[in-house]
């Protein structure tokens, strides 16, 4: 009986405690859009490799543009994995100002491509992702020349 009255105590003390709770919690609070922010856009979000030979020129470029009113910071790019490696630029882009972010993948692994870049800013959309893809072959090599069947002279 001492078990069932201490449950029942402790729920009404949850219970309590909820209902207390006010409506207007820090994350129920709504923020306020920036009209003049700094919009990111790209000529292209997915930039497609093809098909490439191993070994081959792994950089490509994401070309993009401020279209806000105020400077864009890109503070940080990041691939989905260690053999996407992104470059951006350091320094303020301003508005109407265009820029590219580099992106070097490994071109020794085989297989196809479908990688990400994470893309964090001050913009409007403060993330966002462009990918890449394509396919690695293993490079062509020259057949092996046939002997005509002519004696060799020595």
């Amino acid at each position: 009986m001492k078990k069932v009255l201490l449950t029942f105590g402790l729920l009404a003390f949850i219970a309590g405690g909820v209902a207390a709770q006010s409506t207007t919690s820090p994350a129920a609070e709504v923020k306020v859009q920036n009209p003049n922010a700094p919009t990111i856009t790209f000529d292209s979000e997915v930039v497609d490799y093809g098909t490439i030979e191993q070994g081959a020129d792994g950089v490509r470029e994401f070309k993009f543009t401020n279209n806000g009113k105020e400077p864009l910071i890109i503070s940080n790019a990041r691939g989905s994995c260690g053999c996407t490696v992104p470059t951006w630029p350091k320094n303020p882009i301003k508005p109407g100002e265009s820029s590219v972010i580099k992106v070097k993948y490994d071109t020794k692994r085989l297989g196809a491509i479908n990688k990400s870049v994470t893309i964090t800013s001050n913009a409007a959309t403060a993330t966002k992702v462009v990918r890449i893809k394509g396919k690695i072959i293993a490079p062509q090599t020259s057949p092996v020349k046939e002997s005509t069947g002519a004696p060799v002279e020595k």
